[in-house]
């Protein structure tokens, strides 16, 4: 009997024999150990990653709460339009600040022979309203005029003005005292000048649109400089992050 040695056969005959054991080779066992170790980093990780997202998350709801308080806080001490009025609207209807409780309102204050300057603004006022009536997850804002010359601006003259901006615009009006009384609580400036020859005269006055928030208190204001894209998405965001008085 002839004996073959396998320590004699050559280095590229030989077969490597895989090393096997009761739950299949040993390659096998390390790579099922290597992957539920990476799955439980992986699981570690994300459950870490979560709980600091879920920390931030509470931090900054916290941040912006606070900031939200502090905003009323602040509207409680200087808030304006605290007081009420009592006006004519273009209608001969009498109208008082708590006809509006419960509604936004863009208001502002100007006359009917105002050639230019008022105009405009009632025009990118109407718009501003049109504007937020195309988003049907706002509720309705409500426009006022309030004249701050009673002398000449009467409740038929309003009545012949208001046609020409948005269908929903009041304009209101009332004694000197009266309308006095409704723009000092918005601290509105106001004062005729001198009249020509016609008797014509000019008032000088504040030119802001006020937005006054469901409590009828002041919220904000916008100038001549601020656009009508600007006005409608600062009105959206105090809409949507409005907080009750």
């Amino acid at each position: 009997m002839v004996r073959v040695s396998l320590l004699n056969w050559p280095i590229s005959s030989r077969r490597s024999v895989p090393v096997s054991g009761p739950g299949g080779t040993r390659s096998s066992v390390y790579q099922l150990d290597a992957r539920l170790k990476l799955r439980t980093r992986l699981g570690v990780t994300l459950l870490f990653g979560g709980g600091l997202l879920g920390v931030w998350w509470y931090v900054d709801s916290e941040k912006q709460q606070r900031l939200r308080q502090q905003r009323v806080e602040q509207l409680r001490k200087v808030a304006l339009g605290q007081g009420t009025f009592s006006l004519l609207d273009h209608t001969g209807r009498r109208r008082t600040k708590e006809d509006f409780l419960g509604s936004w309102v863009l208001m502002y204050f100007g006359f009917t022979h105002c050639p230019d300057i008022c105009p405009d603004e009632l025009d990118k006022l109407s718009a501003v309203v049109s504007a937020l009536d195309r988003d049907p997850s706002l509720p309705a804002v409500q426009p006022l005029f309030i004249t701050v010359d009673p002398e000449r601006d009467d409740v038929a003259a309003l009545a012949r003005y208001v046609k020409d901006f948005h269908p929903r615009l009041i304009g209101l009006t009332g004694t000197p005292e009266e309308v006095t009384h409704a723009g000092r609580d918005y601290r509105v400036y106001a004062s005729p000048g001198p009249k020509d020859e016609d008797g014509d005269y000019i008032v000088d006055h504040t030119i802001l649109i006020y937005l006054v928030s469901p409590d009828g208190l002041f919220l904000d204001y916008y100038n001549r400089m601020k656009k009508q894209e600007q006005i409608v998405e600062s009105i959206r965001n105090h809409i949507q992050n409005y907080v009750r008085l």
